[in-house]
């Protein structure tokens, strides 16, 4: 069961990678076709800003969803390296525990307010499409850390069980 976790946990990091590349790839695309369309042909593409500010999102949590994955999130560490590997192990376990309770929190929080009738009819201010599909993008990506958690813990778990020392 471990092993199919952490497959399936790889497949969405290789998902995730393949979406920030897409999303970066697009707003280099956009800027460099707006930069043309502005200065060479005076012809502005009007919705080039809002596009790229909401690819950035995307690409932004994504990312960070994937700094979840390898474990790469911005840590203190001078306690976990100090003790043995087995009681590191546990803290590890100890700590992700909590940071999935935030990411669920989180992603639940966000689906909650992404259904409320209010957010529901906003509509972008260029592309007048409907900002819920952008807003959902947070709760989305916070899913994915609790599941980059999940798998994270169970690793952790493995390794305090196994004896590490």
């Amino acid at each position: 069961m471990l092993e199919y976790i952490q497959k399936a946990d790889h497949g969405l990091a290789w998902i995730e990678r393949g979406l920030v590349v897409a999303f970066t790839g697009a707003i280099a695309c956009i800027m460099v076709a707006q930069v043309v369309m502005r200065y060479f042909f005076g012809a502005p593409l009007f919705w080039a800003e809002e596009i790229s500010v909401q690819m950035l999102v995307f690409a932004t949590l994504f990312g960070l969803s994937l700094l979840v994955r390898h474990g790469q999130l911005v840590t203190i560490d001078f306690l976990p390296n100090a003790l043995s590997p087995r009681a590191r192990h546990g803290l590890s376990a100890a700590l992700g525990v909590v940071m999935l309770g935030l990411f669920a929190f989180l992603s639940w929080l966000g689906w909650e307010w992404i259904a409320r009738p209010e957010v529901r009819i906003e509509l972008g201010a260029t592309t007048q499409l409907p900002r819920w599909w952008n807003y959902a993008v947070l709760p989305l990506a916070a899913a994915m850390m609790a599941w980059h958690q999940l798998a994270a813990i169970l690793r952790e778990l493995r390794a305090f069980a196994g004896g590490a020392r």
